[in-house]
C-alpha cells in the first residue's frame, strides 16, 4: 500500500515538472520572437552599420531604417533585393533620384499584427513565393511601395501604395511607358505557384507627389498579361491571354499555345479594368 502511494506521488511530481518545463520553454520561445528583443537587435545592428560605414549622406539607408524603426508599427522592415547570385551581398530595396525634389523610393514589408512578426529574409526570392500557401507560420507580410522626400536632412513620407502579394520579392525598377512617355515603377515578384513571375506596375499618372495607379502584368507557363494602349487615355491597359493545351493519346500534356487575347481598359467611372467582351469580366488592377 505504501509503495502504491509512493508511485502516485511520484507521478504527480513528474507531471508538475513537465508542466513547468513546458511553461518555461514557451516563455523562452515568446522571448525569442518578442517585439522588444527584435527592436533591440535591430538597433544594435544599426549601431554596427554606423561604425562600419565611412561615407554617410543625408537620408541614407541607415537613416531610412532608423525612421522605419521609430515611426512604423512593430514588425515593419525595409526589404532587400533578391540576390542575383548565391554569394552576393544583399542590397536594400531603395532608389534615390531627383525629379522635382530629392526622392527616396523604397519597399517596406509590414507584419500582420494578429500573427507572429515576419523575418525580412522570408519574403524575398523564389522560395518565399510559396508563403501564400501557408503564410501564418512565418507571419504574413504586406508589401508597400513607399515614396519619401529628403529635405534639409529630414525624411518625410509622401505616399505609400500596397502591392497585393505576400512573398517572392525580387527587384524594383523605374521604367518608362513609351506609348504615353509615362514613368512607372515595376515591382517584380517571383511566383513558383504559377511557374513564372508577377509585375506590379505603379504608374505616375499625376506626377511623383501623388499616389500612383496600379496595374498588374504577369508571365507564366499558362498565364500571360502584357501592357497595352487599348483606348488611348492616360491610363495603361493590358491584354490578358487565354491558353489552350494539346494532349497526346495517353492524355499527357504535349503543348501549350495562345488561344486568344482579351483587351482590358481602365474605367474611371467604375474604378475597375473592364472589357467589351463581357460585362461580367472585370479586374481590380
Amino acid at each position: 500500500m505504501k509503495l502504491y502511494k509512493f508511485f502516485i506521488v511520484l507521478s504527480i511530481l513528474a507531471t508538475l515538472n513537465a508542466a513547468c518545463s513546458g511553461k518555461k520553454g514557451g516563455a523562452e520561445g515568446d522571448a525569442a520572437t518578442s517585439t522588444a528583443k527584435d527592436e533591440t537587435l535591430r538597433e544594435y545592428n544599426l549601431d554596427i552599420q554606423k561604425e562600419q560605414t565611412k561615407n554617410r549622406f543625408e537620408c541614407d539607408t541607415i537613416s531610412l531604417k532608423e525612421y522605419i524603426l521609430k515611426n512604423y508599427e512593430p514588425g515593419s522592415y525595409l526589404v532587400e533585393f533578391d540576390r542575383t547570385y548565391t554569394y552576393n551581398v544583399p542590397k536594400s530595396a531603395v532608389i534615390y533620384f531627383r525629379d522635382t525634389s530629392n526622392y527616396v523610393l523604397c519597399m517596406i514589408a509590414k507584419s500582420k499584427q494578429s500573427e507572429r512578426k515576419i523575418e525580412a529574409k522570408n519574403v524575398v526570392g523564389f522560395e518565399s513565393s510559396y508563403i501564400n500557401l501557408d503564410s501564418t507560420k512565418l507571419g504574413t507580410a504586406f508589401f508597400w511601395l513607399t515614396l519619401f522626400e529628403c529635405k534639409n536632412g529630414e525624411i518625410n513620407k509622401l505616399w505609400e501604395s500596397e502591392a497585393p502579394i505576400h512573398g517572392g520579392f525580387n527587384r524594383m525598377t523605374i521604367k518608362k511607358w513609351p506609348a504615353k512617355n509615362e514613368k512607372y515603377i515595376e515591382l517584380n515578384f517571383e511566383d513558383g505557384i504559377i511557374s513564372g513571375h508577377r509585375n506590379y506596375n505603379f504608374f505616375m499618372i499625376d506626377g511623383w507627389r501623388n499616389k500612383p495607379h496600379l496595374m498588374e502584368t504577369y508571365s507564366a507557363l499558362a498565364l500571360k498579361r502584357t501592357i497595352a494602349n487599348v483606348n488611348n487615355d492616360k491610363y495603361p491597359d493590358y491584354y490578358e491571354y487565354r491558353f489552350t493545351t494539346g494532349k497526346s493519346k495517353n492524355d499527357s500534356l504535349v503543348s501549350i499555345r495562345v488561344l486568344d487575347s482579351v483587351p482590358f481598359y481602365w474605367s474611371q467611372k467604375r474604378q475597375l479594368y473592364i472589357t467589351d467582351r463581357s460585362s461580367r469580366w472585370f479586374r481590380k488592377y
